[in-house]
């Protein structure tokens, strides 16, 4: 067996759990639900997509627990205070990928590291990364998408967390810091030494944590998915969001941010948008839009930061989503 077929058997039935799919059609079309059909072929859709996002979600949420156990924001600001001009916002944007996995988990991070005293750019360039680019959203479009779209999706997101934050570095935009937060002080609280068992501890308690606050948004895109794979006609998914529409991208972009969620929440719309017809851009776009510029986390930053700066990151963070969907949408033959 050589090395590609023991990759894509480890995409397909380890990651992707192939297996698990063909197990719950069996039992549907034993339970007389035919798979085939509108209905069946949308339960299995929704059961399948169910487990595996919540078992991936498990595992991944446990060992980036607990190698963010590591990471405390008080060592995590250390860190960052020892790098200076792109270098920190490089750090910043790689420490962002084990850290929450949604914008709004990732607010209050950035509050403390600009409370710290920390380059406003450099906690940008953190606060992009964060719920955009992590090790589980690598894993899981893997899981989905193959390995070329997760490697390329990673590195240009962080591509945007550090041109993002640079560009704001540049501004000089400090003053448009809310004032509480500007003259916020940080208390250096020493770290005890944590052991395996508390470690373990930490990450299980993770697990249960994030699982409860994203169970309902993996349900209804789930739900959504299902709708879209098995109810909504390919030809008006192609028209709206494939190769007839130049304007896809920007749509899919602007779709996403009224929605809150995660990348878990997004991936089974993603993989029924793409199912579709959709092209490939477009879909990364939307989850994109959807995971950084969601309303809720929008209106949770204006409360940290004054309209002028919220206004220059959406519209960084914007441009930089639609500039990475036309260039995947380039690239879809390649990459898929």
């Amino acid at each position: 067996m050589d090395i590609k077929s023991i990759w894509d058997f480890f995409q397909n039935e380890i990651l992707g759990m192939a297996w698990l799919n063909r197990l719950i059609g069996s039992l549907l079309n034993a339970l007389g639900l035919d798979v085939t059909e509108k209905i069946g072929g949308s339960v299995q859709f929704f059961i399948y997509d169910l487990i595996k996002i919540m078992v991936l979600l498990g595992v991944l949420i446990f060992i980036i627990s607990y190698i963010q156990s590591f990471f405390p924001p008080e060592r995590t600001k250390k860190i960052l205070g020892r790098f200076h001009g792109i270098g920190a916002n490089i750090i910043a944007a790689l420490l962002g990928t084990v850290t929450p996995f949604c914008s709004c988990s990732s607010i209050p991070l950035f509050i403390g590291f600009t409370s710290a005293g920390l380059p406003l750019g450099v906690t940008f360039s953190f606060l992009i990364s964060s719920p955009m680019v992590d090790l589980g959203s690598l894993v899981l479009l893997m899981s989905v998408f193959g390995w070329k779209v997760a490697f390329v999706y990673v590195i240009i997101g962080l591509i945007i967390a550090v041109v993002g934050g640079t560009l704001i570095e540049k501004m000089h935009l400090e003053n448009q810091v809310e004032e509480f937060i500007r003259n916020g002080k940080s208390i250096d609280i020493p770290q005890e030494e944590l052991h395996i068992k508390d470690r373990l501890k930490y990450a299980w308690e993770q697990v249960c944590g994030t699982a409860k606050k994203v169970f309902p948004f993996v349900i209804i895109g789930v739900g959504l998915g299902a709708v879209i794979h098995n109810w909504i006609p390919e030809d008006f998914i192609v028209k709206a969001l494939g190769d007839n529409n130049p304007f896809g991208v920007v749509l899919a972009t602007v779709a996403g941010v009224p929605m809150y969620a995660d990348i878990f929440g997004t991936i089974p719309i993603a993989e029924a948008l793409l199912g579709k017809g959709a092209l490939l851009g477009v879909v990364l776009s939307f989850m994109m839009a959807v995971t950084t510029l969601s309303l809720p986390s929008m209106i949770m930053l204006r409360k940290a930061v004054k309209t002028k700066l919220l206004g220059i990151f959406i519209v960084i963070c914007t441009v930089g989503i639609i500039i990475v969907g036309y260039a995947f949408n380039a690239l879809q033959n390649i990459l898929i």
